[in-house]
């Protein structure tokens, strides 16, 4: 099976506030705010939802081929992945045009604010999937990026016949009706967290409920409170967190929460199965400062596994590709 990866591809400036954000928001003047942060720290890492999600996949021993656009400033960005064991031949470079960048602030509650600057990305709908040869027993993950390029996407698989997981995410806000509608009519999985399947919900003008049930597999992360996976609506598994030794950043959590759940859909795991290893998988990205500082071994994550949840992770569908 051939994993296809489209979305953002980034910078993530990672800056950190040393304050609890709500004590700097006023209710009563939200018509006119003017707020400055000063943070402590700032880094530049490598990023973006396609990015960190095939990242994560090559940690669990998938090579998978991402699908998108970056910027002339791209090139020691694409070694890298290449090196983790990620095919980037579907990158298109946009000479003219920076990567994409995104500016994150994060305050001691774990909130954030983030700006995002498109750049490169405003061109992801220049690329197709016609070309790449998938068929039926393949998957493409189609997550945050150009929303004309999602609905390109969305519409391509549908076409060909291509199961696909439809993760709307932080670009929820900007997608209308029709494109929520077309992305969630042809997935074989839709997932977000609770919030945005909220934001979901009232732009379609239905129940979560009823949203919920639209895809065949429905999966809703909940933050500290884990996730719920339904099968045609009906509640069909509860994940718990994988416990953590310290919360050092939680951006990039989810986007490895979903390699680990486009994993198990690939390995044809049990949801329960599926479900835990994605959990494990945002829990080591939490434990790092940035979305692709993280690594794990075979034995490093099966150890962790056992540890989280009191079961042996079947070690028979992995082929890891072991840290040099």
């Amino acid at each position: 099976m051939k994993i296809v990866v489209t979305g953002s591809l980034a910078f993530d400036y990672i800056m950190d506030f040393p304050g609890y954000f709500k004590d700097f928001m006023l209710s009563d003047k939200a018509h006119i705010i003017s707020v400055s942060f000063l943070v402590d720290s700032m880094r530049k890492l490598r990023g973006g939802v396609a990015g960190n999600i095939a990242y994560n996949l090559a940690l669990l021993g998938e090579r998978p081929l991402i699908v998108g656009s970056a910027g002339h400033d791209f090139g020691a960005y694409r070694d890298w992945l290449e090196e983790q064991g990620v095919d980037t031949s579907g990158i298109t470079i946009i000479e003219h045009e920076f990567t994409s960048s995104c500016f994150i602030n994060t305050d001691q509650a774990n909130n954030q604010i983030v700006a995002f600057y498109a750049g490169a990305m405003g061109h992801d709908h220049q690329n197709s999937l016609l070309d790449r040869g998938l068929t039926a027993h393949d998957l493409v993950l189609i997550s945050p990026t150009n929303p004309d390029a999602m609905r390109r996407f969305a519409r391509e698989c549908q076409q060909m016949g291509v199961p696909y997981i439809f993760d709307p995410g932080k670009q929820t806000p900007r997608l209308d009706a029709d494109l929520l509608e077309l992305g969630i009519r042809g997935a074989q999985v839709l997932i977000s967290n609770d919030y945005e399947f909220g934001m979901m919900s009232r732009c379609l003008g239905i129940s979560e409920a009823e949203l919920i049930a639209q895809a065949p597999i429905t999966v809703v992360t909940r933050g500290i409170e884990g996730s719920q996976i339904y099968v045609d609506g009906q509640l069909a598994a509860t994940i718990p967190v994988a416990p953590v030794t310290e919360v050092r950043d939680p951006t990039g959590a989810g986007d490895a929460y979903l390699a680990g759940i486009a994993f198990g859909l690939a390995r044809r795991l049990p949801l329960e199965i599926t479900g835990r290893i994605a959990a494990l998988c945002a829990a080591f990205a939490i434990e790092e400062r940035g979305c692709q500082e993280h690594r794990f071994t075979l034995a490093q994550f099966a150890e962790r596994y056992r540890a989280a949840f009191g079961l042996d992770l079947p070690l028979e569908t992995f082929r890891f590709r072991e840290a040099a």
